[in-house]
Parts: structure tokens; C-alpha cells; sequence
């Protein structure tokens, strides 16, 4: 059994989460216990790696690029819980995004670790990431800021 990581190691490893999502690397699923638990909107709650490559792949041929700034993130640790808000910035269906700029990109993710990976990932986002569901644009796109 491994030491309990120190709440700067989970941060470590979530940055390396970031990174891999960044990459596309279907390794992200070595951070994950074998049974860990994985929520992203539009996809629903799924278990083990299989289901967090299922839903990774939900995104072939539509993301051509994302970035995670994770070192600009708040990061709020308590136990072996860790709130991360952030944003990203990309490119999907030809059309890009950027928090900040575009309606889309802003977001928060809850990590559980159990030892040194993630028993439990839930991502909360808007995964709209270039506006194109401008039905639910209820106060408009012509904001001052996002």
C-alpha cells in the first residue's frame, strides 16, 4: 500500500488528467481505479475504464483540439475530495472556443482519490463548448463578458 498523497500530489495528478485530456491519450484511464465512477453531462454516470473511453470517444472526429490554462485554476482540497474550476479553450466542428471570450469553456470538476487515483470523477460544464444551441441563449450571445 502506498502513502496517502499529499493534497499538492493530487494536484499533480489532476494537472496530468488535464494534459492527457488534452492529448486525447486513452492512458487517462491509468489515473482511474478500476471501479471508479465517472460523470460527464449529456453522457451520463458510468463505471470503469471502459465507460470513461466510451465517453471520451463520444468526441472523435467532433473535438479537433482542446486546452486546459490548469495552472490559473482554483483548486479547493479537503480530504481526499478536490474541487477544480476552470476553463478551457478549443476547437470543435470547425469553430472555436474560449473561456472568457465565447459562451462556452467554463467549468468544474469534482476528483475523489482513493490512494493515489481518482475513484470518482464528476465534470460539470455546459458541453454546448461553441453556442451552437442558441434556442437556450435566454438573455442573448451579446454579453460584455463570459
Amino acid at each position: 500500500m502506498s502513502k496517502k498523497p499529499s493534497d499538492q500530489d493530487k494536484i499533480e495528478r489532476i494537472k496530468e488528467y488535464f494534459r492527457r485530456v488534452d492529448a486525447g491519450r486513452a492512458d487517462i484511464v491509468d489515473l482511474f481505479c478500476d471501479d471508479a465512477t465517472f460523470y460527464f453531462p449529456k453522457f451520463g454516470i458510468g463505471h470503469g475504464p471502459s465507460a470513461i473511453l466510451e465517453m471520451a470517444e463520444g468526441f472523435a472526429g467532433v473535438i479537433e483540439s482542446v486546452e486546459h490554462d490548469f495552472d490559473s485554476y482554483l483548486y479547493i482540497v479537503s480530504n481526499d475530495h478536490v474541487a477544480v474550476e476552470g476553463t478551457t479553450k478549443g476547437r470543435m466542428n470547425g469553430k472555436s472556443w474560449s473561456a472568457g471570450d465565447t459562451p462556452g469553456g467554463r467549468f468544474c470538476n469534482i476528483f475523489e482519490f482513493r490512494g493515489d487515483r481518482f475513484s470518482r470523477v464528476f465534470v460539470y460544464l455546459d458541453p454546448d463548448y461553441v453556442g451552437e444551441d442558441t434556442a437556450r441563449f435566454r438573455w442573448g450571445r451579446d454579453r460584455p463578458a463570459w
